[in-house]
């Protein structure tokens, strides 16, 4: 009786075995897929979506041109950006609409752009779009723009603000050294050359 179980238990083994190797190989490799992704991000704290909900479009070439991006603005009050710039915490949490220059815009996907004065080398407002929905041309910088949405006074990791500094933005500091900025996240967009 003993060899009968020592020759059952044999093929029980290679059936084990194989088994194994069946749940284990595939799981390996999905391993290995997803390893790549995860090491081409150059920064851990990186905002970019990795799905963007449309691709953005270049802006067009011709002279004052119109492109809106988003929901249509909605009439929300007006603020002039440098009011916004000076006493921010006054707006922290409302909806409001800004007008200004674009500074800079997301050079990778388009989901944000700096919007200041022409000619301020000072920290503008930061732009965002809600819940990634939309974004705005690669070319934007340069462009004027009228912004819907809601201010926002945040605190930024230091990773953070050297990821938004690596891709041209200015990020402001409070008196303490610790980065902060003026955000607003928009529900629509008018931009115009």
């Amino acid at each position: 009786m003993a060899e009968t179980i020592g020759l059952s238990e044999q093929p029980m083994r290679t059936l084990r075995t194989a088994l194994l190797a069946l749940a284990v190989v595939p799981l390996v490799a999905l391993a290995e897929d997803k390893a790549p992704a995860k090491a081409a991000s150059a920064e851990p704290d990186c905002h970019h979506p990795a799905q963007a909900a449309a691709a953005p479009a270049p802006a067009p070439a011709a002279a004052g041109w119109t492109l809106t991006r988003g929901e249509a603005l909605k009439g929300a009050p007006v603020v002039k950006l440098a009011d916004l710039l000076s006493k921010p915490q006054a707006h922290d949490g409302k909806t409001v609409r800004v007008e200004g220059l674009v500074r800079k815009a997301c050079e990778r996907k388009g989901c944000w752009m700096e919007l200041a004065s022409a000619n301020d080398k000072n920290p503008g407002v930061r732009v965002t779009f809600k819940d990634y929905g939309f974004f705005v041309p690669l070319d934007s910088a340069g462009a004027q723009a009228r912004v819907e949405g809601v201010v926002k006074v945040a605190d930024l990791t230091d990773a953070r603000a050297k990821h938004y500094e690596e891709e041209g933005a200015v990020v402001p500091r409070g008196a303490d050294g610790k980065p902060r900025e003026i955000q607003l996240v928009a529900t629509g967009v008018e931009l115009r050359r």
